[in-house]
């Protein structure tokens, strides 16, 4: 293959200061300084370094609703969640656990027979997905 993995994820959000506490809190995710983004002012990016080359950029625009616009799954647009990999085994638990306490998941393990999964929905209401390989 040519490619390694996902660079980004962006995403337009109503609080980036709060998506950040939770993705830290729950992902140990490391998150940047909010600076200035665009030509129109108005505009703000985020990086949230969340694996060693993966980054969520959260963008918060004054007066764009998009953030607020969750519906049931399918009907998000094109893309409609975004599904995580966890480290190993072991981080799968901790997250699932830190989902729970976060009461971001009820901790419901999906069965994929090749992976194990755990649906989420973060401060913004984004749906994510944490997956583990079965071994």
């Amino acid at each position: 293959m040519l490619l390694d993995g996902v660079n980004h994820i962006a995403w337009i959000s109503k609080d980036a200061a709060r998506l950040g506490r939770f993705y830290a809190d729950v992902f140990d995710a490391d998150v940047g300084p909010t600076r200035p983004h665009g030509r129109e002012g108005g505009e703000t990016m985020t990086v949230i370094r969340i694996g060693p080359h993966t980054e969520l950029n959260i963008f918060v625009i004054d007066g764009n609703t998009e953030a607020a616009r969750q519906t049931p799954m399918w009907g998000r647009g094109r893309i409609d969640h975004v599904g995580l990999q966890a480290a190993s085994p072991e981080a799968f638990t901790v997250i699932r656990q830190r989902l729970i306490d976060a009461a971001a998941s009820d901790g419901t393990i999906n069965d994929f027979g090749s992976a194990q999964s755990i649906f989420f929905r973060d401060p913004d209401g984004l749906e994510g997905e944490v997956l583990i390989a079965v071994v």
